[in-house]
């Protein structure tokens, strides 16, 4: 039995809702990948937002270093050319308390351990004022020569025992060299024994010594 015809009205009606079917499916596709679209671009924006608040705070502190570094490079010049040092001697003189400030402070200070060296100071420091070394002693700690520079570094002990023999006077003149000394140096004891002429001095101090700082440069990423 054949198939009834479809008259012409249905057929354009089939027709109309085949293209609306179409155009609904186009619109929907449409709508669906605007939507996408504009959610990543919202996201977009919103991470260029964060990154530009970020650059801008960076600029600010670059700015504020760049300040800073210029002010700090104009009173160290005046800190370190003045003629006359902090403790008397000479910018340009070659004597134990000679040089510019910021070699008196490196000497004062130094960044790393080195016990040996304080020995041959103390000891010279000694023989120079015509003094006797009884002994001179102390611990070196190898293991501190392996310390390295931190954001936070503090000073460190290096404790010593100094016994000499001298006259009364140089005795006195021995503590006050002590006092007076460029790196720094704290006395726990002091014991003397003996004449006028000829006394036994023995001192317990202890000088110091501190790590390099650290200047820490970091890297921030934004999410």
């Amino acid at each position: 039995m054949a198939a009834p015809k479809k008259s012409f009205k249905r057929v354009q009606i089939d027709k109309t809702m085949a293209t609306i079917v179409l155009v609904v499916s186009a619109a929907a596709v449409v709508s669906a990948f605007s939507l996408v679209s504009i959610k990543a671009l919202i996201s977009q924006h919103s991470y260029q937002s964060r990154v530009i608040a970020q650059q801008k705070v960076a600029l600010r502190v670059a700015k504020a270093d760049v300040t800073a570094a210029k002010d700090l490079s104009t009173t160290y010049s005046a800190f370190n050319g003045a003629p006359i040092n902090y403790i008397g001697g000479s910018l340009t003189g070659v004597g134990p308390q000679d040089g510019d400030n910021s070699k008196i402070i490196l000497d004062a200070l130094p960044r790393k351990y080195d016990f040996p060296a304080v020995i041959t100071s103390l000891e010279k420091l000694a023989k120079d004022r015509g003094f006797k070394i009884d002994s001179l002693s102390g611990t070196d700690d190898v293991t501190l020569s392996d310390s390295v520079a931190s954001a936070t570094p503090v000073s460190v002990e290096m404790p010593f025992q100094l016994a000499v023999t001298g006259s009364y006077t140089s005795v006195q003149d021995l503590v006050g060299v002590l006092d007076r000394s460029i790196r720094p140096i704290s006395i726990s004891t002091l014991q003397l024994s003996g004449g006028e002429s000829n006394i036994s001095i023995v001192i317990s101090a202890k000088t110091y010594y501190q790590p390099a700082k650290t200047l820490k440069i970091v890297t921030k990423v934004v999410k």
